[in-house]
């Protein structure tokens, strides 16, 4: 089939590889805050355990979005965990035991997310993708503010 977005067949494959591993990354983000929220214990239980669940949500639904960018370049998305974790630069178990370690291993994940969607912007910009760094950006500001929130609860 023939693509006609203003991208050469290059540009597409080059940025539906970059938008993939912002899903992979945000996909291993979310199984480890969902596994955190599932087993985090302690006298902060009830607060973490609702941030964990909001969080988690919010990175359920953003790869949606991710993911049909993806397809929208041409490409498809990840159709396997071992596919996304082989895209992912972050692992997605959750070995943490303790509250305050599973906070500092959720903001250390978001800050490798951060990092994965600044390398995505650089390309969209290199590449004259618009589309792409209208999906990326928003997503960017997403996980710098909840990286800041993990950071201000661990004070």
């Amino acid at each position: 089939m023939t693509f006609n977005l203003g991208l050469t067949d290059e540009q597409r494959s080059t940025m539906a590889d970059a938008v993939t591993r912002v899903l992979a990354d945000t996909y291993a983000l979310y199984f480890k805050t969902h596994a955190y929220h599932w087993n985090v214990t302690g006298p902060r239980f009830h607060d973490l355990h609702a941030l964990f669940e909001l969080q988690y949500n919010e990175l359920w639904t953003a790869t949606d979005e991710i993911a049909e960018r993806v397809r929208a370049l041409g490409f498809p998305a990840p159709n396997s965990y071992a596919a996304m974790s082989e895209a992912a630069s972050l692992p997605a178990s959750a070995d943490a035991t303790d509250a305050d370690a599973m906070v500092a291993d959720l903001l250390k994940g978001h800050e490798a997310v951060v990092a994965t969607i600044r390398k995505g912007l650089d390309l969209a910009a290199e590449n004259g993708d618009e589309a792409t760094a209208d999906i990326l950006t928003p997503r960017l500001t997403v996980h710098e503010k909840t990286a800041w929130m993990l950071r201000a609860t661990l004070g």
